[in-house]
Parts: C-alpha cells; structure tokens; sequence
C-alpha cells in the first residue's frame, strides 16, 4: 500500500482524481489493486460557542457550532461537549458508516449536524473505552476553517 500523502512529497498531483490516477499509474506498468479514500465530505471543524441543557431530557445538550462561515444549533447526547471545544462536526448529508446526517428534530428541538467521536467516522474501534471517551476534543489552537477536511 502506498499514501497518497507520501506521493505528493515526490510529484505534484493535488488536483488528480484518484481513481483516474490509478487507471493513469496501471497504465504505465504498475498495477493498482483497489484505492481507499478516506476524505468524508461534509465533515468539518467546529468550535462549540454554547452549550446548554435541553429542556426535555436529562442528558442532551443543545449547542451552537460555529462551523467557519455560519452558527448551526445540533442536539448533542455526549457527556463531554462544553463550550469553547474545538469539535468534528458531520453536516447533513455526510454519510458515515452508520447512516445519512440529516437535518431534523430531537426531542422538539432542531439539529443541524452531529458533532463526532472517532468511532462515529469509521477511524476508530467502537469499544467501551472509546465510547466511555465520548466526542473527539481537537486542539483548541486549531484554525477554523470554513472548508472540508480530510481524516
């Protein structure tokens, strides 16, 4: 297995459609079995501006994300969401192993998003210890940025 990461060190190939890259490196003699992305879109970094307890349950939180270009309200059930938390938060429409995000209400409030733990992206073992962690903290130092990333 080779990383694309370690590719881009050698040759400029940021703007390649993977799979196109693979039928181009084929092509030239060295055969590519299969290639795995890990970019999940509609994945972003946001930071928790506000969290407060929701009025209809013991454990859910309601919290306002600055996510870079907006502030979305999203229901979390995570023990250690907080404010000022650097979070990943899925947007509607990014899809994880588990299923679709969508927009849409919990308990009568709205969520626009899931903020995520590592497990929830398919990049970690669910286990108990994982879970018992709850979301994934980010360094607080991490610039906001208004774009997609990568994992």
């Amino acid at each position: 297995m080779i990383s694309l990461n370690w590719c881009k060190d050698y040759v400029d190939i940021e703007k390649e459609d993977l799979h196109e890259l693979a039928v181009k490196i084929t092509k030239a003699g060295v055969n590519v079995e299969k290639v795995i992305d890990t970019r999940i879109e509609n994945l972003v970094i946001g930071e928790v501006k506000e969290c407060i307890d929701h009025p209809d349950s013991d454990h859910l939180h309601l919290c306002q994300v600055d996510i870079g270009k907006k502030t979305v309200q999203i229901v979390c059930g995570a023990h250690n969401v907080r404010k000022g938390l650097k979070v990943l938060v899925a947007l509607p429409g990014c899809v994880l192993p588990e299923g679709t995000i969508e927009a849409g209400k919990i308990r009568g409030q709205e969520s626009n998003g899931m903020i995520c733990a590592l497990f929830e992206l398919g990049l970690e073992e669910k286990t108990e210890e994982t879970y018992a962690k709850g979301i994934t903290e980010l360094d607080t130092d991490l610039p906001m940025v208004p774009t997609l990333i990568s994992i």
